[in-house]
């Protein structure tokens, strides 16, 4: 599907860094991007978010290149997504609708299936709702009594139906887990959420500590279901690391809402390793992005160590560093050639041993606190 990728610079943020994501976005979702059209403004234009001038040259590169669809590195309105498709004469994706396809594609459990048939149903029934009212408004409504408005009645029931039903499913799913994660709890078990920005190199780590065959990918979002193992250390016996779906910037709020349940897992850890791919030029701006949405679910009080992996593409040295308190802040591996490893499982032994003289009471409250910074 060859597709052409729109960026409008507002003049906030990492502007090409967010194209360079679009771009892989886009590959992730399985569109070939044949060319990238940029432009600046001071704010969206209501009707074509990108003004009309813009909106030809869109036009012309669609019929000169014959692409098949057109990606927005934004969220559309459905008015918007709507006048540009007339416009354009071809399909009309914003950046929301393009990550809920990758995670329609990406999903394999049966809860992640559920996530995001919930969060796509949400994002439907958006553009359902207002999809209509232009004409709602209308006098008499011709066109819209009878059949046309009990279409629209029907479609918006039987959404509401559906999602309805998705949220009880996921509330069952959500109990499971919270019984199973507390059967952990009562043995004792420590455990470690590995987070970070997507593609960051979460999963190869993973499948490094676990030994475990997680799907790792170079492509954003190969990991949307949370996957659990446990692994052996030597001088604290078995502890259970976790995957978790990636973070990434200005990720749908539906998706926020939808993946709590896989986002959960994090919450409730012992110990987050905050993987960074420390050979990107937005890796500063991409662990703010992570800690933001980590405060969103409540997991920010949460011990945090920082791992920046892929130093071998980096030219870093494996080290460790330390805080004030002696506790490990930071470890510099390489996940795929295995370089550093060591020192991460000494990290993860440390902090286990901290937690498990804080359970205890063997040391006293302030250090305990210390413990977690």
């Amino acid at each position: 599907m060859r597709a052409a990728l729109i960026g409008v610079d507002f003049g906030k943020g990492d502007f090409a860094a967010s194209l360079e994501e679009l771009v892989l976005l886009s590959k992730s979702a399985g569109a070939v991007p044949v060319v990238t059209i940029t432009g600046k403004r001071g704010s969206p234009d209501a009707a074509l978010f990108v003004g009309s001038g813009k909106a030809d040259e869109i036009a012309e590169a669609v019929a000169d290149m014959q692409l098949d669809i057109v990606i927005f590195n934004h969220a559309l309105s459905p008015a918007q997504q709507r006048n540009l498709e007339r416009h354009l004469k071809v399909r009309v994706i914003d950046r929301t609708s393009l990550i809920l396809d990758i995670f329609a594609q990406r999903a394999q459990s049966h809860e992640g299936k559920v996530q995001v048939e919930l969060a796509q149903l949400q994002h439907l029934a958006t553009r359902l709702v207002r999809g209509w009212t232009h004409l709602e408004r209308q006098k008499g409504g011709i066109g819209l009594r009878g059949p046309g408005e009990t279409q629209l009645e029907t479609d918006r029931r039987l959404l509401g139906e559906r999602v309805k039903m998705l949220r009880m499913r996921l509330d069952k799913l959500r109990r499971q887990h919270e019984t199973q994660r507390r059967a952990r709890q009562r043995n004792g078990t420590f455990s470690v959420s590995l987070v970070g920005y997507t593609n960051a190199g979460k999963s190869t780590l993973f499948n490094a500590l676990a030994k475990a065959r997680a799907y790792a990918a170079d492509q954003l979002f190969a990991t949307l279901d949370t996957t659990s193992r446990r692994i052996y250390l030597e001088e604290v016996g078995n502890i259970v690391v976790s995957d978790t779906v990636g973070f990434i910037r200005e990720l749908p709020h539906q998706l926020v809402a939808a993946f709590r349940a896989t986002l959960e897992e994090t919450i409730h850890a012992d110990l987050l390793l905050h993987v960074v791919d420390a050979a990107s030029p937005a890796r500063l701006e991409q662990i703010e992005q992570v800690n933001a949405v980590l405060k969103e679910i409540g997991a920010d009080g949460i011990p945090q160590i920082l791992v920046w992996n892929k130093i071998d593409t980096a030219e870093l040295e494996p080290s460790v560093e330390r805080d004030e308190y002696d506790k490990i802040r930071r470890v510099f591996i390489s996940a795929r050639t295995g370089v550093g490893l060591d020192l991460l499982r000494q990290a993860m032994t440390e902090a286990s041993r901290s937690a498990n003289a804080a359970w205890n009471g063997t040391i006293p409250v302030a250090d305990a606190d210390n413990a977690h910074m």
